[in-house]
């Protein structure tokens, strides 16, 4: 048989010119899509069963990417879809001669008495407009893997970007109209409406969900302190209040701790045991029977930790992208942005450059996944050298003032204990032990503010100022009648007025800080 040149054409009804591939014509499903369309225009009913499945660019006849295309406005529009508003919308577009004229539509009205089985169709005509979107996509990863200027891991993000779309089903369009993101934005107004103002991911603490309505979707958090402050029992207090509480999806990429130290600090903030029992297993009966009962939650809750040390900015996309289509990731936590690499394969390149790298891609992340992204990062030294309260600026973000301008919102975790101050700086001059102050200094879309939390080192974890639970309500045996030996100093638990003044009995020593 005479070999077939990649150029040559096929000749197809409607005088369609179809380019064949490598010898091959491309997948496709043009009677299908001929059925549909007749299908949409008999019978508006089909319009709602199909209409979020398909888009003008699945059709592969171009004739019929018009028509669709008439069809969705009609819908958009409210206006009935039927034979002559489909002829009046391609006229008003100047599509209809394009189309195949009247003469055409009538033909594909002909073709079907019915919708039934739509659906199905319009499922097989997304499956090859997925498989030419396929061959499309290798062919210019083999195209650009032949060009020696090409950087080797610019190109693997890029095909792994593109590929992630194909997977999803969700080729992106380029542009939206004011009509379609009317719409959407009326909805997003409904749903946090009904969500009593909480339009993002919530993070357990009161007084900054409602700064923030939650961390929204798209966004780059950055949160920054000195070593020591407490970034990282921050962090992993707000991923156990989303993933235990919320039931919400999150990934964790630490790249400075071990998955097991990450987990056994979340272990000691959900049991209310001692960082430094469960670090040795000296524990009292009690406590394992504690420990087996309380763990549970955390067992179950979505929380996937990946410690990759020097993890590169590539590597991060790519294993977010599969977290996120195998388990529906809907917060990504990095702790934290210094210790990862960019590697460009850029010659010269310094640490600001790459730091600058990183923080870009970050924001792409977010928006790439629609989900926050929350970065820690370190500050630069010259907050020791200040006089006063040493409270974190802007300014202090250390390597790169990227950071600061790719970030929807700066943010620092400041302990005054810390710098031993006992008194905090405001004309109450309350005392500072066990609390810390969350300082929103950047945010894009919205407020700024400084919000006190509490924290208590011996068990790595952070909670509203007014809400904290007493870790001696566990177990059947800590909450015995009448038994005084339960507590160190021999007191009832049910004789104190309340769990905020027991903690007081119990501040943290220095050497029961959180390291990070």
């Amino acid at each position: 048989m005479e070999k077939i040149q990649s150029l040559a054409v096929s000749k197809t009804d409607n005088s369609m010119v179809v380019p064949l591939e490598r010898g091959k014509i491309p997948p496709q499903a043009v009677d299908l899509e001929k059925v549909v369309l007749g299908a949409l225009m008999i019978d508006g009913k089909g319009v709602d069963e199909v209409i979020d499945l398909l888009t003008p660019e699945v059709f592969y006849q171009k004739s019929h990417q018009y028509i669709f295309d008439a069809i969705d406005k009609l819908f958009k529009s409210g206006s009935p879809v039927d034979l002559l508003t489909v002829s009046a919308q391609l006229r008003k577009d100047e599509k209809s001669e394009a189309a195949g004229g009247d003469h055409y539509l009538v033909q594909l009205s002909q073709l079907v008495s019915s919708t039934a089985h739509i659906e199905f169709h319009a499922r097989i005509i997304q499956q090859k407009f997925i498989q030419r979107s396929l061959i499309k996509l290798s062919t210019e990863i083999i195209s650009d893997s032949y060009e020696e200027s090409t950087d080797v891991f610019d190109l693997l993000d890029k095909a792994e970007s593109k590929l992630y779309e194909v997977t999803q089903g969700n080729i992106r369009k380029s542009t939206e109209s004011a009509m379609d993101l009317v719409k959407q934005a009326k909805q997003r107004i409904e749903d946090i409406a009904n969500r009593d103002g909480l339009s993002g991911i919530p993070t357990g603490f009161t007084d900054l969900d409602r700064l923030t309505s939650g961390w929204q979707p798209s966004d780059l958090i950055i949160i920054a302190a000195r070593p020591g402050m407490g970034k990282t029992a921050f962090t992993l207090s707000m991923a156990r209040n989303v993933a235990v509480g919320s039931n919400i999806p999150v990934a964790f990429f630490s790249l400075e701790m071990s998955s097991v130290q990450l987990i056994t600090r979340l272990i000691s903030s959900e049991t209310g045991l001692s960082s430094e029992k469960l670090r040795t297993g000296k524990l009292e009966p009690f406590e394992w029977e504690q420990l087996n009962v309380k763990v549970k939650d955390l067992e179950r809750a979505p929380i996937f930790i990946d410690d990759t040390p020097s993890l590169s900015i590539f590597d991060l996309r790519a294993k977010c992208r599969r977290l996120a289509s195998q388990h529906g990731i809907k917060l990504i936590m990095i702790d934290y942005l210094q210790l990862m690499t960019a590697q460009t394969g850029a010659k010269g390149g310094n640490r600001e450059q790459e730091i600058s790298t990183i923080s870009r891609n970050l924001k792409a992340l977010a928006k790439e996944l629609s989900v926050p992204v929350i970065a820690l990062s370190q500050l630069s030294r010259a907050v020791e050298t200040r006089g006063g309260s040493k409270r974190p600026l802007l300014s202090d973000l250390r390597e790169s003032g990227a950071i600061e301008q790719d970030a929807d919102i700066v943010s620092f975790i400041y302990r005054p204990e810390y710098y031993n101050l006992e008194e905090w700086d405001d004309d109450d001059r309350s005392p500072t032990a066990n609390q810390a102050e969350f300082i929103v200094a950047k945010h894009r879309n919205g407020a700024t503010d400084a919000i006190r939390l509490k924290f208590l080192g011996q068990f790595g974890k952070f909670d509203n100022l007014d809400d904290f639970s007493t870790p001696y309500e566990f177990g059947s045996k800590m909450n015995a009648a009448n038994d005084d030996t339960n507590r160190p100093d021999g007191l009832d638990p049910r004789s104190l007025p309340s769990a905020q003044d027991a903690f007081g009995d119990f501040p943290a020593s220095p050497d029961d800080e959180v390291p990070f």
